[in-house]
């Protein structure tokens, strides 16, 4: 557009999220942190980006993993990398934890909120540092944040939580937790349509902050409910059940020619 001139349309916001990922699960363990989900970025309905990291290193000791709008993710990360620059230039020998990380993200998401432009995720922030507890939090796009052992984004917050309440305990081994993500996600695999079967876990202990290779899930669909062709079955029934209907149908009689005279 020129120099002086006016925009034909109004400022638009967005409306609704467009490139979107599914299932993030965060709990604590004995001595740290982790976060899991799928590599998955869905354009709408169709499985589109199959490779995407849905987890970003914040800072020192703090892991962000995020269900939504994927560009909205891309934004608040580049925040977070500028408030982590700003960090460092201080030179105080004193970086941020995972605890202001988290409520920094809470009231830019209550900002966007107010002004009616919201940013289209669910976030869960994990991270520990050093010697402090392990730390666990929840954002939405309306600004909710909530501090918690364990929580689950999207379909997860129906299909994972159920099994996590039953199953996690808080001196739960690394080894444990790890099985108990992978059996969340399995079943989100399984349920949730905007799954998928290969996923990656972050790790927070105190001292680094990892986001280890993704790897393929177990998955089989060859039970035999699944696999039967009921609807072929069905249909061929009734073929045959109207067939033998109109074969034992008596025809109506045709006129005599005397009647029609």
């Amino acid at each position: 557009m020129a120099p002086g001139q006016f925009a034909t349309e109004p400022h638009k916001h967005t409306l609704q999220p467009i490139v979107t990922g599914a299932t993030v699960i965060g709990l604590k363990y004995n001595g740290g942190v982790l976060l899991a989900c799928d590599t998955l970025a869905s354009y709408g309905s169709q499985a589109r980006y199959k490779d995407v990291c849905r987890m970003k290193k914040v800072g020192d000791y703090t892991l962000l993993g995020a269900s939504g709008e994927y560009s909205d993710f891309q934004y608040i990360g580049k925040l977070l990398d500028e408030l982590d620059n700003e960090d460092f230039l201080y030179e105080d020998g004193n970086m941020m934890g995972p605890k202001q990380y988290s409520s920094y993200i809470g009231r830019v998401m209550y900002n966007r909120r107010s002004k009616m432009n919201p940013l289209y995720n669910q976030f869960v922030v994990v991270g520990k540092k050093q010697s402090e507890p392990a730390q666990l939090a929840f954002v939405d796009h309306q600004g909710t944040y909530f501090e918690e052992d364990f929580t689950a984004t999207g379909f997860g917050s129906y299909l994972a939580m159920p099994i996590i309440r039953n199953e996690w305990s808080a001196d739960m081994s690394l080894e444990a937790a790890k099985a108990l993500v992978v059996k969340c996600l399995q079943v989100c695999f399984y349920r949730d349509c905007r799954a998928y079967n290969r996923i990656q876990i972050g790790i927070c202990d105190g001292e680094s902050v990892k986001i280890e290779d993704a790897f393929p899930l177990d998955h089989f669909w060859g039970h035999k409910m699944w696999t039967e062709k009921r609807l072929e079955s069905n249909e061929k029934g009734v073929s045959d059940r109207g067939d033998r209907a109109m074969r034992g149908r008596a025809l109506p009689a045709r006129p005599s020619a005397t009647a029609s005279a």
